[in-house]
């Protein structure tokens, strides 16, 4: 009999290491999958951006550098129309225009992007995007603020590289991988979490233990969040704009972060649920023996 209860417990054990080990894996592919890989949802979700100063400065800086670039080759270069192109587009940033041709421009890099991991056909060069349409709004912002050569800037349909060639395959795997991922790992961790505590021969320790597993998947997955927000950041080139590039990881990262925390909260609400449930003295009491009582016709001896 030991034996049996030995051999149940070790099995229980397996299926809920498992099934922890499994739930904060499933909330990241899940995250990834149904979150990210959702265009309406992504955009969303990085349409507050628009308003973030550090997301308007690295705007400004970036497309400021282009415009005077192509100004400057197409002009004799001795106008300084830097400061006017810098004054122009922080004063664009801020508008309605620039709001919407944030959102215009990230819809469209991400349909292009997630069109690209969706197809089947065998990928023959790099997953590009038009921005012109975007160009276009900001043209029609300087020449209205009265830039000088504001007209000269080219709307031109060119083919902007999102993705490079030789990593869209190895892109359109990873992302099946996740697609799969997402829907299998949550049902596996629950498939597990259940026969573990069937089988178990103490239903309630292995109930806290999967209890305090996911309370620590949720942890772990709290500091992975802030450890990736650090190491993203360290590994960023000199020329990427820091603040925005944080703000951006901040946003997307949103979800996964109240995901990891309710995970924590769920898992220790089922641990001191089921540890106070079985406390003794929430258990009902036996009634103890009942006390002896002697009858009024028995005799007493008495001594002489």
């Amino acid at each position: 009999m030991g034996s049996r209860s030995g051999t149940r417990d070790g099995i229980a054990a397996a299926c809920v290491a498992l099934a922890c080990l499994l739930v904060p894996l499933g909330v990241l592919a899940g995250w990834a999958a149904y979150g990210l890989a959702d265009t309406e949802r992504y955009v969303r979700t990085v349409a507050p951006l628009a308003e973030d100063p550090a997301v308007q400065a690295a705007v400004a800086d970036a497309v400021g550098d282009e415009v005077v670039r192509e100004l400057e080759a197409r002009t004799d270069g001795n106008t300084p129309v830097a400061p006017f192109v810098r004054d122009a587009l922080e004063s664009f940033t801020r508008t309605d225009a620039f709001r919407t041709a944030w959102e215009a421009g990230n819809r469209t890099v991400h349909d292009t992007v997630l069109h690209a991991l969706r197809d089947d056909t065998p990928s023959t060069g790099p997953v590009t995007v038009d921005l012109a349409p975007v160009t276009a709004q900001v043209k029609q912002r300087l020449e209205a603020d009265h830039m000088p050569y504001a007209h000269r800037i080219p709307v031109e349909h060119t083919a902007l590289p999102v993705v490079p060639a030789e990593e869209v395959t190895g892109l359109r795997r990873g992302y099946r991988l996740l697609d799969a991922a997402a829907f299998w790992l949550p049902l596996a961790a629950v498939a597990l979490a259940v026969t573990g505590v069937t089988v178990a021969a103490s239903r309630r320790r292995t109930l806290t233990a999967a209890g305090l597993g996911i309370a620590l998947g949720g942890a772990l997955l709290a500091l992975a969040v802030v450890l990736g927000r650090r190491l993203t950041l360290a590994d960023l080139p000199d020329t990427v704009h820091r603040p925005a590039a944080a703000a951006v990881y901040d946003a997307l990262t949103a979800t996964l972060h109240t995901a990891s925390w309710l995970l924590l909260a769920v898992g220790t609400t089922v641990a001191l649920a089921v540890r106070l449930t079985g406390r003794p003295f929430l258990r009902r009491r036996c009634p103890g023996p009942a006390p002896i009582t002697y009858s009024a016709t028995t005799p007493v001896r008495t001594r002489t």
